[in-house]
């Protein structure tokens, strides 16, 4: 009988306690509405049609000159947007207000690496209806004089392909100078 009285006692004391009365509170709380959001980074498993093709016109490309931004600085930013997008949309990019769905890292990669890669991650993104993506290309601190590579070829090829609505250099905290937020149009199918 004893233990009867301590069990309805113990449970007569919980409504009682903070913990209690905080689930009465809560009894009728919903949870917020969220936007789904990748879990882990992209990782690009879709293969090239004609992978030598794709070699050989990588190859090309990094034989070809970059164009007039060939002289980019390690320290200087990238800016990119075509005549669709709005003043306001591009500073909403410049600012990291769109939420990136994938990276794409190319440290440690050659340029002709780097460019399949970069091709491979763009058309996938763009497969899967992503619309911001950032890619980290480095600074170019470790190229000596030949100054960023990879950030030249990133810059140079972003610039032709119809995809890319948009690319500037990334916020401090997501890379900066060595990283590019890039806007994608997803109506645009592969390269």
């Amino acid at each position: 009988m004893a233990k009867k009285r301590a069990s309805k006692a113990k449970t007569a004391g919980d409504d009682n306690d903070d913990s209690g009365f905080f689930r009465r509170l809560m009894a009728d709380a919903r949870p917020l509405r969220q936007e789904p959001r990748a879990t882990t980074p992209l990782r690009s498993t879709v293969r090239a049609r004609s992978r030598r093709q794709d070699e050989r016109e990588v190859l090309r490309e990094s034989l070809t000159d970059v164009g007039p931004d060939a002289e980019i600085g390690s320290g200087e930013g990238l800016r990119f947007q075509r005549p669709v997008i709005s003043r306001r949309t591009f500073r909403k990019l410049a600012r990291g207000r769109f939420s990136v769905q994938a990276e794409l890292d190319l440290h440690g990669m050659t340029a002709a690496d780097a460019g399949i890669a970069l091709r491979e991650f763009v058309n996938e993104c763009c497969l899967r209806g992503y619309r911001c993506v950032r890619i980290v290309h480095g600074k170019g601190l470790g190229s000596g004089t030949r100054g960023p590579v990879l950030k030249r070829k990133v810059d140079a090829t972003l610039r032709t392909w119809d995809q890319v609505l948009a690319f500037v250099s990334a916020r401090q905290v997501d890379g900066g100078t060595g990283a590019v937020y890039v806007l994608l149009d997803t109506r645009v199918r592969g390269q």
